[in-house]
């Protein structure tokens, strides 16, 4: 029998289950998340080493995120409708299993061909730990009371991204880089012995046994990878000895067109399938279409401060190249601040889209400083209390987008929801480093001719220290204006993502205790 997603969702009841065997089982699934979490920050830091030693050549370098991102996107949506079927201990589980042998895997590579391989295995299992992060708060407190934890969940993300580089540096010069992927083992390990020892199955009670939807994930996959390579592979112009093409080239074209009959056959083999990994008709609630949208916008924005700031910092504000890892700290503890306490206030007056409203306006007024205020003599600190505040505004979407949308609709289709809303930030994210590339790239050119690279690669330091004050001078106001069409463009993403803010009906979180009766005169 299909569901009927127009119906009122049913009240959600929290798992019946003693405090502190909740508490062990949210330790197991966020150690689960920082695994994933951490491993994309630590492998950034050991990534000049790994290249040296593999000799992995400069076109190829690249292709050890890239292959991560890629199969983590789009395998997002399918372990949310698995774990919806068999459980989310089950698919927690299965995800960290992939994970390890992923990491194993990676830490025994003896060439690029190897690696790049297995962080495509890693990047599978990410997207099982990722999704279950947000679901299995839903699976044990009603939305009213997961607001407080999400937020947690959310800032730990946040945080791994400042942690995450000292591990990997300390690890890569002590032990050397094969154990940033061997130190994810003993995490593992004793994040299962959490799950298994203390986490229920976390599973629904079903009407009927769910079918797996193969054509679905098929049709997903002919879609998501031809466009995640298109986004990646991308170039403003083609150069020597990298992988890419020009946007407009015909590989590119054939990229963008197979997306596009992988889109249209995923949506027919949805529109019939017994149980879809993404039921259309849950498109249908104005609180999921909204949320869906609020996710993707912001992601088209939220890489430009990632990717950007640390540049400008580097370039003209004069931060040291050796710290240049570090540079996004103030933005780091933004996200981490806004999280913890998005949360808390959206559980305290039992709404989500005040603060929504509040936080995305001002990520939208921070994006907007930028663009109009960086300059040429913009110091580091300058440019880091700009960073907090764009934190601050930024860090609220990842935790209450997810839970606004968990509070509308059925239990049984919280996973495929909570999944959807990942998958569209960061096909967002994506989406959005290619654009602000594309723009930052146009808007600027290398001293001496050429155009700097469309993934936002920055001159080499020895290139500008070669260069005579006026010439320095003259490419530091170039760089600043590259970087503000790049921050007015950010702000307009952000700036529709408000949009879909105000689409957002305001219901209250349910499962919220009623108020006590008046006093009776």
């Amino acid at each position: 029998m299909a569901m009927n997603v127009d119906a009122p969702a049913r009240a959600l009841e929290p798992t019946d289950l003693p405090a502190g065997q909740k508490a062990l089982a949210l330790a197991g699934t966020l150690l689960g998340m920082l695994l994933a979490a951490l491993d994309q920050t630590i492998v950034a830091t050991a990534g000049p080493s790994i290249q040296r030693d593999l000799d992995i050549a400069p076109s190829l370098y690249t292709w050890i995120t890239t292959s991560y991102l890629v199969a983590s996107t789009v395998c997002v949506p399918i372990w949310g409708k698995l774990s919806d079927a068999f459980g989310r201990r089950r698919i927690l589980l299965a995800g960290i299993g992939v994970f390890l042998l992923g990491s194993a895997l990676c830490g025994l590579s003896a060439s690029a061909t190897q690696l790049i391989l297995f962080r495509a295995v890693q990047g599978i299992g990410s997207a099982a730990l990722f999704t279950s992060a947000f679901t299995v708060i839903a699976d044990l407190f009603t939305p009213a009371e997961r607001g407080r934890f999400q937020g947690i969940f959310g800032a730990a993300f946040g945080l791994s991204s400042v942690i995450g580089p000292m591990i990997g540096g300390f690890v890569t010069d002590t032990v050397g880089w094969h154990w940033c992927f061997f130190v994810n083992l003993p995490v593992g390990a004793i994040a299962t012995t959490f799950i298994l020892a203390r986490m229920p199955p976390l599973r629904r009670a079903q009407a009927r046994p769910l079918s797996l939807d193969v054509a679905g994930a098929l049709t997903l996959a002919l879609f998501a990878v031809p466009l995640l390579l298109a986004l990646s592979l991308g170039r403003l112009e083609a150069r020597a000895g990298e992988i890419g093409w020009p946007w407009l080239s015909w590989q590119v074209g054939a990229l963008f067109g197979a997306a596009t009959i992988g889109l249209v056959a995923f949506l027919a083999v949805e529109g019939r399938a017994r149980d879809p990994i993404v039921d259309l008709k849950l498109l249908r609630l104005r609180v999921v279409a909204a949320g869906l949208a609020v996710n993707f916008l912001a992601g088209l924005a939220f890489l430009g401060a990632i990717v950007f700031l640390p540049l400008f910092m580097v370039v003209v504000a004069g931060a040291s190249a050796t710290s240049a890892g570090m540079t996004t700290l103030p933005l780091t503890m933004g996200l981490f601040v806004a999280n913890i306490a998005s949360g808390q206030i959206a559980s305290r007056i039992g709404r989500t889209k005040p603060v929504l409203l509040l936080t995305v306006a001002g990520a939208c007024a921070a994006f907007l400083l930028m663009a109009l205020t960086l300059d040429v003599d913009t110091t580091e600190g300058a440019v880091a209390w700009r960073m907090f505040l764009l934190g601050l505004g930024m860090g609220p979407a990842i935790p209450l987008v997810p839970l606004t949308i968990q509070n509308a609709v059925p239990p049984a289709v919280i996973g495929a929801v909570t999944s959807l809303s990942t998958f569209f930030r960061q096909m967002g994210a994506t989406m959005g480093l290619a654009v602000l590339g594309t723009v930052f790239a146009a808007s600027l050119q290398v001293p001496g001719g050429g155009a700097i690279g469309g993934e936002g690669a920055g001159p080499s330091a020895a290139l500008l220290a070669h260069l005579d004050p006026a010439s320095l001078l003259a490419f530091k106001r170039s760089f600043v204006d590259a970087v503000a069409r790049v921050f007015w463009f950010a702000t307009a993403f952000q700036g529709a993502a408000l949009v879909a803010v105000l689409l957002l009906p305001n219901q209250p979180l349910r499962g919220r205790p009623a108020p006590p009766p008046a006093a009776h005169e």
